[in-house]
């Protein structure tokens, strides 16, 4: 053949390696070329992974000699084999003469004779992989077929390259996803399906919820700072047709105004110093799901504005950026300040706050639902515990919940959780057996106060001797019972075993026959 050939030879089969981005098209579009040149009958694109070890199959077309995600295992003769042909194109003209196209055939089923030409793919010294053209006869490819083939080989290297790396894409993709759905399904379970309240202080509240969750309305979460707004937007997202689309938090005071419209809208690459690559903004990761904006009331001016554009017109733009995005975002914003006092004092725009005020839900401070404190320890007990990994569960010693239901509570379920986790800690570096004080809310006020010196006649002021004297009250007041319904430990709320050990450190008798 001509040289000028071998340039058109080389220009058509770049045109059909490279004419869809579908490997295994291109492979197809490939082989009716090369049928035109050789008695090719099929193709295959396929390369070694030394782990296995073994042949993986990228592509094929023609008869199923080795179809696309097969994997065929092969001993370290065949290995070896494959390594001492790199740098060539082999020709293979009886079965015999490739111990690995004989394993390949036995692995499809393939019993009768056949001949091939394998192109051996390279790169910078990386093998990528090989091609490989099969004939069902013997004797069928000549040193020119193979010559014709070698011509090919950077065309068929670019495709080979770029198919691993969209495998590799594929796979990455869906671990992301199934990465995603593993996080999903353990936020929702982590922020629960119960809310501790729902039935008793916080009972309007998830009345309202349930309302405006099915709905696409914008919410606006009112009340003091620790009251759970969070946990009540988690509630609505997660009960709402949005459920599987992301939940995006943002906490407007947190970030610096100079970088509020990058985090909110994101940027294109270059759109100002230090932007080294295009980022995607919270409202565009939050799109099909729910934006939970909060501390809206901390939100400057400038972005005020563009956060209105946003509502209205239900697109953005990135920074830097001239393409419009749509926005299809359900906004939960929340707020501790009252937005109504800072639109008259004009620190936060009217047109706005309508907007965001659709469905306005106030939340109670825990001073106004002081009947779900017991409930909200144990849980926070449980939570810590688990997070912690401790070996144990502290329990509340009597009459410590009836004073944390006296404590006012100033920083509502976020402060009693910290006390809670406090408390845990003191106990786990302490004596484990004493169960959980709470002294530093023991005063009514729920001030911490070192306690006034007690009079003699009043007892002592020791807490190992104040735990003895109660201990000794109990056994005395259930007869020396430990265990059952109505023995010292089921009424002090602990473990029997943790009681006994207790009652053997302090020398207090205990059992039926002491009493």
């Amino acid at each position: 053949m001509p040289r000028t050939d071998d340039i058109s030879f080389f220009h058509q089969g770049t045109l059909a390696i490279c004419g869809s981005i579908d490997i295994g098209e291109a492979l197809q579009e490939c082989l009716v070329f090369l049928q035109r040149y050789m008695p090719a009958e099929n193709i295959t694109m396929d390369y070694l992974d030394p782990a296995i070890p073994g042949i993986c199959s990228v592509a094929q077309a023609g008869f199923s000699m080795l179809p696309a995600g097969t994997v065929v295992e092969l001993s370290e003769r065949e290995v070896a084999y494959i390594e001492s042909q790199l740098s060539q194109t082999t020709l293979s003209n009886r079965p015999e003469d490739n111990p690995v196209a004989q394993r390949v055939a036995a692995h499809v089923g393939i019993d009768s004779v056949f001949s091939s030409a394998v192109l051996h793919l390279m790169t910078k010294n990386q093998h990528l992989g090989v091609v490989a053209v099969s004939a069902l006869k013997e004797g069928q490819f000549t040193e020119e077929h193979a010559r014709l083939l070698s011509l090919l080989h950077d065309p068929f290297a670019v495709a080979m390259s770029n198919a691993l790396r969209y495998q590799e894409v594929l796979r990455l993709q869906e671990m992301l996803k199934d990465d995603n759905r593993f996080l999903t399904n353990e936020l929702h379970r982590m922020s629960g399906d119960t809310i501790i309240g729902e039935h008793f202080g916080l009972r309007e509240v998830m009345e309202k919820v349930r309302q405006v969750a099915p709905l696409d309305s914008q919410v606006l979460l009112l009340g003091e700072t620790g009251v759970g707004k969070e946990v009540i937007a988690n509630a609505i997202h997660y009960n709402s047709s949005r459920s599987k689309g992301p939940f995006i938090k943002v906490n407007c005071g947190a970030i610096p105004e100079s970088l509020l419209d990058s985090e909110l809208f994101g940027h294109e690459k270059g759109a100002f110093t230090g932007a080294l690559s295009r980022k995607r903004g919270r409202f565009e990761r939050a799109h099909g799901g729910t934006l939970f904006l909060d501390e809206i009331g901390e939100l400057p001016q400038a972005a005020q504005v563009r956060l209105l554009r946003v509502l209205q017109t239900k697109e953005f733009e990135r920074v830097g950026g001239t393409e419009p995005i749509k926005a299809d975002v359900r906004i939960i914003a929340a707020t501790h300040r009252r937005l109504e006092s800072m639109v008259k004092e004009n620190t936060f725009r009217k047109d706005l706050w309508f907007r965001l005020n659709v469905f306005p839900l106030t939340i109670p401070p825990l001073r106004e639902r002081k009947a779900d404190i017991p409930a909200l320890v144990n849980h926070f007990i449980e939570k810590k515990s688990h997070e912690m990994k401790l070996p144990y569960r502290p329990v509340p010693a009597p009459g410590a919940l009836e004073r944390l239901q006296r404590h006012h509570w100033p920083g509502n379920v976020r402060e009693l959780e910290n006390i809670v986790e406090r408390e845990i800690i003191r106990n786990y570096s302490g004596d484990r057996d004493t169960p959980l004080l709470f002294a530093e809310v023991a005063a009514p006020e729920g001030l911490v106060r070192e306690p006034a010196a007690l009079p003699a006649e009043e007892g002592p002021t020791n807490l190992d001797a104040v735990i003895s004297r109660h201990l000794s009250h109990m056994m005395t007041r259930t007869g020396g019972k430990i265990q059952g319904e109505d023995g010292a430990a089921a009424l002090l709320g602990i473990h029997p075993s943790t009681l006994r050990h207790r009652l053997r450190k302090l020398g207090i008798p205990f059992g039926r026959g002491a009493f």
